[in-house]
């Protein structure tokens, strides 16, 4: 998880000036491939600072995720679950301010330079221009336009007050970036400090290409833009590009059971585990589907239990409403009659990969390209692709146990014939077919990927989340869900020219999170 969006979370982080690039100090770790581990160093002796060190930081920088309660916050605005400790400004559509922080990349060109071999440095600037699009695309989707081309140039040019391009200025500076990044993993070779795909460039491409995707999906409102060039790009990249072909290119970490290592909202030392419980937006979509994965996502009410019910029957499993009143949601609450998180997710050291762009995924942005015409492919098969990897996923990181699957495993048997019969029930005509795509998405993304639901329910309007005036903390629309973060604080104190520019030109002056930006319009 990156500062920019810790800063989301906790809202009341600043930015602060960037005015040295500073590479002793860095708390940094080695880990193996694909997960966390410990790192054996000599505290008395200085390290070198190496592109391998700094690589290492970078890609658990981008991957990772908060802990306890800042993990599930993300998922409070994305309607997984309801939050019983107090009012929650998410969880009420209440937004703040955003973030401008790059600190996590600003020394990331250095890893070409102090590699050893030109074939090396084309590796480590692959990941640079990865990890400058990651953040970039993170801090325009969240605000708007924001300084690019004038970022992170403190150092070498002195340049502190770094204009605002416009946000279309810096979504073709991103697909850039995300083409040079593939051509020079192309061009590269293995690499070391990289905790996910041990250095394999051939991954890395199938990433950074996937990725990309996204990119272009997001965009999906621009289509008519001659100089983006969605169709087109897209349809380059399934053609000759690699991109994600199973769970096995997921863009995620693995835990251990390694202190600091594990997953995110396990029990040990964490005292926030009585307080979500499951939302309506999950649990009856899964049972309007009869969907296992309700089994694997949830526990059952204990008072539908002592009723009769089984752990394996649906409508043993309840939610709650996430836009109630705060009042109401405690008192039913009270009663019991309610489901919580399953097990898996605070028993398991383990827990699941957190996954921050998977296959799943992939497979329903380009089942949403085709059923938008972007691609000749016929939408229902990457559809069903979408959901078979999706419950592969979960099956494959989740122990054969009663405990975590209520004796309604996804088994291969049940995942073959749930997937077959989807083919009867996908939609006809494109806005039906869309909104089964993003739903469909929308539960195979549960408690992963922090934001990106968000972005897609902004872009599309799906899923249809229920939204009550009576809760809403949107003060200014309380009928919805804002559409952006403010900019920081500190942009108006010490970038005030330049913030105050992007703000006309964009909002009417007025720095308003219900006022669409560009790629909205």
């Amino acid at each position: 998880m990156s500062v920019f969006r810790l800063s989301k979370i906790l809202t009341t982080v600043k930015m602060k000036k960037i005015l040295k690039y500073i590479l002793l100090g860095l708390v940094i770790s080695n880990y193996s491939c694909s997960k966390f581990d410990e790192v054996n160093t000599n505290p008395e002796a200085p390290e070198k600072v190496t592109s391998a060190m700094i690589a290492t930081r970078i890609i658990i920088n981008l991957a990772n995720q908060p802990s306890q309660k800042g993990f599930l916050q993300p998922y409070m605005l994305n309607k997984n679950i309801v939050w019983t400790e107090f009012v929650e400004s998410f969880q009420y559509n209440g937004f703040g301010a955003s973030s401008l922080s790059f600190t996590s990349i600003n020394d990331a060109h250095f890893m070409g330079k102090f590699a050893g071999t030109e074939k090396l440095a084309k590796s480590y600037d692959g990941l640079m221009y990865f990890a400058r699009a990651v953040k970039f695309f993170e801090a325009t989707m969240d605000m708007g336009d924001i300084p690019y081309q004038d970022a992170l140039k403190g150092e070498l040019d002195k340049n502190y007050f770094p204009k605002y391009d416009t946000q279309k200025e810096v979504f073709l500076g991103i697909l850039k970036e995300l083409e040079m990044a593939d051509q020079l993993f192309a061009e590269g070779g293995k690499f070391v400090g990289d905790p996910m795909y041990g250095g394999d460039p051939v991954k890395w491409r199938k990433l950074v290409n996937s990725f990309a995707l996204n990119v272009l999906m997001q965009l999906s409102k621009k289509e008519g833009d001659a100089d983006l060039q969605l169709k087109t790009r897209f349809q380059q990249i399934l053609a000759a590009k690699p991109i994600f072909t199973s769970n096995a290119d997921n863009y995620q970490l693995i835990r251990s059971d390694k202190s600091g290592q594990t997953y995110p909202f396990y029990k040990v030392g964490n005292n926030f585990t009585i307080y979500p419980i499951m939302s309506t937006e999950v649990i009856d979509r899964l049972k309007t589907l009869q969907d296992r994965r309700l089994f694997y996502y949830a526990a059952p009410s204990p008072v539908k239990i002592t009723g009769g019910l089984t752990q394996k029957d649906f409508a043993a499993y309840v939610g709650i409403d996430p836009s109630l009143v705060y009042d109401n949601i405690t008192a039913i609450k009270g009663t019991k009659d309610y489901s919580k998180l399953n097990d898996r997710y605070t028993e398991l050291a383990t827990g699941e990969p957190t996954q921050q762009l998977s296959y799943a995924q992939v497979c329903f942005i380009i089942a949403e390209a085709a059923a938008r015409g972007w691609v000749s492919d016929q939408p229902v098969d990457w559809y069903k692709k979408g959901v078979e990897a999706s419950m592969k996923f979960i099956y494959d990181n989740t122990p054969n146990a009663e405990q975590f699957h209520h004796n309604m495993p996804l088994d291969a048997s049940y995942v073959t014939s749930y997937v077959n019969g989807l083919g009867s029930t996908f939609p006809a005509g494109t806005e039906a077919r869309i909104e089964a795509i993003i739903t469909q998405k929308y539960l195979a993304s549960f408690l992963q990927s922090e934001f990106y639901t968000y972005y897609d329910y902004r872009r599309t309007g799906y899923p249809k989340w229920k939204i009550n005036p009576a809760s809403s903390l949107n003060s200014e629309a309380p009928d919805k869900i804002p559409v952006r973060w403010k900019y920081p604080s500190s942009e108006f104190n010490y970038n005030t020219a330049n913030v105050d520019a992007a703000v006309l030109r964009q909002y009417g002056g007025i720095d308003d999170i219900n006022k669409p930006m560009w790629l909205l319009q």
